[in-house]
């Protein structure tokens, strides 16, 4: 009896030794996300989600919006918008939806023809994107029947405005099927175009563009400014949850590519301990096809 005791004793110390780390210090799990529409030769919508590797993917581009302008969307070689030829995407969306994967439409980019002139042109888009990608109804969805989990804004150019649009957006949210917002952000703090929108509150998530903007990208020879600009975001913009933007690839950006170790190394046990962290977005599909990036980050993230 008393070699069975003590033999307990031995097995219970174990596994509190085990834990132990646990009890005092949190980490929190995330998940990667990532865009996906502007190279066809990244496979389609369905085979992205069919990967299992994204929990969250953003469609870009709807890269022309406002003034006047009926808003169009641009997946380059993937189809054409303007024979009705991406109505077909809508049974990709359904797949990934069907997996628990969030899709969500993204606004702007880097190119493009797009901008917003006042609230009431902002209430014009928000409308628009309601009847024609989420839960309202149009006989000219250009996705098809499928509706959206919500809009993405990747706001690169234009003017002011786009707090209104978040408002409305999020209005829409109280006639049934929640919309989602996220945003994303140059790191630099504040955005030059989406401070406005982010100091709503309105946003369940901000992938923080930590490329092309050398002054908060994360080197091994200066950490402390992406530091220091993830604790700014963190600390400064009310959001459901803070994920890390990088480039899927060298090829992917001018700047700000991070070796995949030193990712899980020194970024990620660092960004972790917010209660606010959310994972990390990669640009792109097709980038991130050729690198391998997720596939080698998804068991730390």
């Amino acid at each position: 009896m008393a070699a069975l005791f003590t033999k307990f004793c031995s097995q219970a110390l174990t596994i509190f030794l085990l834990l132990l780390p646990a009890l005092f210090s949190q980490s929190y799990a995330g998940v990667v996300v990532v865009y996906w529409g502007q190279n066809g030769g990244e496979g389609s919508l369905t085979d992205t989600c069919n990967t299992g590797k994204y929990q969250i993917v953003n469609i870009g581009f709807l890269s022309k919006f406002g003034n006047g302008q009926t808003p169009e969307i641009n997946l380059a070689g993937h189809c054409n918008p303007a024979s009705n030829g991406c109505q077909g995407e809508g049974a990709g969306i359904k797949n990934c939806q069907s997996k628990g994967i969030k899709v969500m439409l993204s606004m702007g980019g880097g190119a493009g023809n797009y901008g917003l002139s006042s609230d009431a042109d902002a209430n014009g888009v928000a409308d628009y994107l309601w009847n024609n990608f989420l839960g309202g109804q149009s006989n000219s969805r250009p996705l098809g029947n499928a509706v959206l989990d919500g809009i993405d804004f990747d706001i690169e150019k234009g003017g002011p405005f786009y707090d209104a649009l978040a408002r409305r957006l999020s209005d829409y949210s109280k006639r049934g099927k929640k919309v989602y917002l996220s945003a994303a952000p140059q790191c630099p703090f504040p955005d030059q175009y989406l401070n406005g929108a982010l100091s709503t509150g309105l946003f369940d998530y901000v992938w923080v563009q930590f490329y092309n903007n050398r002054q908060c990208e994360f080197t091994t020879s200066n950490a402390n400014a992406f530091k220091d600009s993830w604790n700014k975001w963190t600390s400064s913009i009310k959001a459901g949850q803070f994920f890390v933007g990088l480039p899927a690839s060298s090829q992917a950006a001018g700047s700000g590519f991070v070796n995949p170790n030193d990712l899980k190394n020194q970024v990620l046990p660092f960004v972790k301990g917010s209660p606010k962290y959310g994972g990390v977005m990669l640009y792109d599909k097709f980038n991130d096809d050729r690198s391998g990036y997720s596939s080698q980050i998804r068991g730390s993230v």
